[in-house]
Parts: structure tokens; C-alpha cells; sequence
């Protein structure tokens, strides 16, 4: 019986390993799980990056469906998608708002005025507390969030217009019919 062991269990650890690395072969390493979908976005209190003195909050991003974008003047990956999220913005289906992350006030207003302005408001998370809290590994990173303010989607690395078109409009037109 001892005999059958030692070969038995090598091979059963062999099959195991294989079905794992078997199963990750069928994933997109794009798609990183976040176990803050199907949850609400953080509660938070932040100034506008444009208006210091004024505080957004979770709260007052309630009542529609919209994308939270999380950028950073930094970020190389940022600054190829941004033409992208301008046109998107250019096509007023869904509001984009922006978390600057970890970022300089001056250097995010700047490339704002120098590449356009895709955001219907920009959060200034300096601290970069917030993103913390939504479990943003690096910018960018993209969130569709609905009426109630519950995450359905999270897309790191930039987005791209088959993205956008094949995943994201839909997601957030089905969205927007639910209320």
C-alpha cells in the first residue's frame, strides 16, 4: 500500500498544480477581482482639485450612473488614455469623475488645460486615502458605479475605445435603465 503512496500523492499534487496553472491560463490579467464590487464607493470627503475650499463626497455623487476615473499627472499609463477619456467625455453618455491620486495640484490643473478637461469634477486625493479604500493597486484605474453608488465594474490599466464601446456604454446603459 506504501508502495502506491508514493506515487499516488506526488501525482495528486502534480494534478493540482496543473489545474491551476490550467485555470490561469484562461483569465485576463486585466481584470483584477475587486471585493469592492457589488459594494458602495468608500465613504469620503475630499476637495475639488479645481476649487480647494470646496469638499465632494461620496454622498453627493448619488442619484446618477457614473465612471470614477483614478489618475495622476505621474502616470505614463494615464496620459495614454486621456485622449481616450476625452472623447468619451466629448459624448456626454455617462460623467466621468476623476480622482487625481497622490498628485500635485499645479502639475494636475496644468495637463488639464494643456489635454482637456474629460471630468464633470476632479477629487484631489492627495493622501491617497481614498484610493487606498477603493483598492486601487496603480493608476489608472476605472470604476462604473451606479445610481446608489454601488461599484459593478472595475477596469485597471488605461481603457481603450473597443473597451468603452464593447463593455462600458453597455454596462452603464443597462445601468441607467435599472435608475
Amino acid at each position: 500500500m506504501s508502495r502506491y503512496l508514493r506515487f499516488l500523492v506526488p501525482l495528486a499534487i502534480f494534478a493540482v498544480i496543473a489545474a491551476f496553472l490550467f485555470k490561469g491560463l484562461d483569465m485576463n490579467p486585466r481584470e483584477i477581482p475587486s471585493p469592492l464590487i457589488g459594494k458602495q464607493v468608500p465613504e469620503f470627503s475630499l476637495p475639488l482639485l479645481e476649487q480647494p475650499d470646496t469638499q465632494i463626497t461620496n454622498k453627493d455623487l448619488l442619484g446618477k450612473v457614473y465612471l470614477l476615473n483614478v489618475w495622476a499627472t505621474w502616470c505614463v499609463s494615464c496620459r495614454a488614455e486621456h485622449e481616450t477619456l476625452v472623447q468619451l467625455g466629448r459624448m456626454n453618455k455617462v460623467d466621468i469623475y476623476g480622482l487625481n491620486w497622490k498628485d500635485e495640484r499645479d502639475a494636475a490643473q496644468a495637463w488639464l488645460r494643456q489635454l482637456g478637461n474629460p471630468y464633470a469634477a476632479n477629487i484631489f486625493d492627495k493622501k491617497g486615502r481614498t484610493a487606498i479604500d477603493l483598492g486601487v493597486y496603480g493608476a489608472p484605474e476605472t470604476f462604473v458605479v451606479d445610481a446608489k453608488g454601488i461599484i459593478h465594474y472595475k477596469h485597471a490599466g488605461p481603457v481603450n475605445p473597443d473597451l468603452i464601446r464593447d463593455k462600458i456604454l453597455p454596462m452603464v446603459a443597462e445601468l441607467k435603465k435599472k435608475g
